[in-house]
């Protein structure tokens, strides 16, 4: 077989193997984004389709298919669509928009430490799989989980973590807040570029936890 066929076999099934679990893991934050909001009183999501696991509802072309399967260290799905306006209870749904957000990170938080829990069971009962192809998926689910959470609980719009900071945010500091929210893009912008630019490799702080937890399982 021609070296470069054999050669780009195995950089696209790298590619795969990373992009299944990226994939399901999207789909679960989407989700939890979905049915969090529903349970707040909001439907939007669920009048849309997007009240479901199935990853084909949440996929974005660029984020969750182009960049991730060309090795770019960076995706994200189709936003759940949310309108706080729904919400029970009155007030102004900071609080219910604040628990909606937190949700998705919540989720991959939970399928880290559920990947690491099966990591520490099959350590015990089976260890030759924790050695091979399936215990490899599931350490790079727990890095990639932990990644996806830390990113998202950045202070910055329009990632979830903003929601923290428009929760605490007084009323002075609306205005500003609010003009910020509306250049979400630049924020996006800046987190991507200024860690480059900096030298800062915040990716190697969700691997430092990842393995830190899949170590505690072994």
């Amino acid at each position: 077989m021609d070296f470069s066929v054999t050669w780009f076999a195995a950089w696209f099934g790298e590619r795969v193997v990373f992009w299944i679990p990226f994939v399901l893991s999207l789909s679960v934050h989407e989700y939890a984004h979905a049915r969090a909001a529903s349970w707040f009183g909001d439907n939007t999501a669920e009048s849309q389709g997007r009240l479901t696991l199935d990853p084909f509802s949440h996929i974005d072309l660029v984020g969750t298919l182009a960049l991730p399967l060309l090795g770019v260290p960076i995706g994200w799905a189709r936003p759940v669509p949310v309108n706080p306006a729904n919400f029970r209870g009155g007030g102004d749904g900071r609080l219910a928009m604040l628990l909606t957000a937190a949700a998705g990170p919540l989720s991959n938080v939970l399928i880290a430490l559920g990947c690491t829990a099966m990591i520490a069971v099959l350590g015990a009962l089976a260890p030759g799989l924790v050695t091979g192809a399936f215990g490899g998926v599931l350490a790079s689910t727990v890095v990639l989980n932990v990644a996806l959470a830390l990113f998202n609980l950045l202070p910055i719009p329009p990632l979830d973590g903003s929601r923290v900071v428009d929760w605490l945010c007084p009323d002075w500091l609306r205005p500003l807040w609010s003009a910020l929210y509306a250049r979400a893009g630049l924020g996006i912008a800046l987190v991507l570029i200024v860690p480059v630019l900096l030298g800062l490799d915040l990716g190697g702080w969700a691997r430092a936890l990842g393995q830190g937890l899949i170590d505690l399982a072994l």
